[in-house]
């Protein structure tokens, strides 16, 4: 009897430890998307879509995968600290219900102090999440050989509780056949970025 019910307990405690570890991969939860909320897309020329046509730009491929109106708010050459001036206007003009959060590129080409980037980053997260909106934050890869994005990034997902994608303009720039220069997806790029995006909406609840 005390036998069985030490095995029933182990049981118990590796369904426990199973649950944790699955909830310890599993991104911040995000509220469920209704049919007409709007998604703006906040960022640089890899928002934008250098490299390719506006259509075949992530943020239409995104739309068209999920289904939702997502708003290409790209500004190719943008520092965070532009970017920042220019947020409240874009968020009073498309009131959404998300915004996808990926700047800094241009910071790091021109040299710019990090601390003074995570600080405009910080105060663009705390800018959106003051109307309602949700933020999902993208990193952006240093333009270097074997980098990826910096920790600051991370930093402030974890600061914010965001769901964070730092890997998928790292995975596509280092693939020859998916990047149009140095610096900026092509078409298949950027489709591949919408689609690692539209996984990670569905990861945080916020698509079926």
């Amino acid at each position: 009897m005390i036998r069985g019910l030490h095995r029933t307990t182990l049981l118990a405690l590796a369904g426990v430890f199973l649950t944790l570890l699955a909830a310890c991969d599993r991104p911040p939860q995000l509220p469920r998307l209704n049919d007409g909320d709007t998604i703006v897309a906040f960022g640089d020329s890899l928002t934008h879509g250098t490299g390719t046509t506006e259509d075949q730009a992530y943020p239409a491929a995104l739309s068209r995968l999920i289904q939702r109106t997502v708003v290409n708010a790209g500004v190719p050459g943008e520092t965070t600290a532009e970017g920042l001036e220019r947020l409240p206007e874009i968020l009073e003009e498309h009131q959404p219900k998300m915004v996808l959060l990926c700047l800094g590129g241009n910071d790091m080409l021109k040299r710019q102090d990090t601390a003074q980037t995570e600080s405009n980053l910080r105060q663009m997260i705390q800018s959106i999440k003051s109307t309602g909106a949700n933020v999902v934050l993208i990193g952006v890869p240093e333009p270097k050989l074997f980098s990826g994005a910096p920790d600051f990034y991370e930093k402030l997902a974890e600061e914010f509780s965001l769901p964070y994608e730092g890997e998928i303009f790292n995975d596509v720039l280092k693939d020859n056949s998916l990047k149009s220069d140095p610096i900026h997806a092509n078409a298949e790029g950027y489709r591949v970025v919408a689609e690692r995006l539209a996984e990670l909406l569905k990861d945080t609840g916020a698509l079926q």
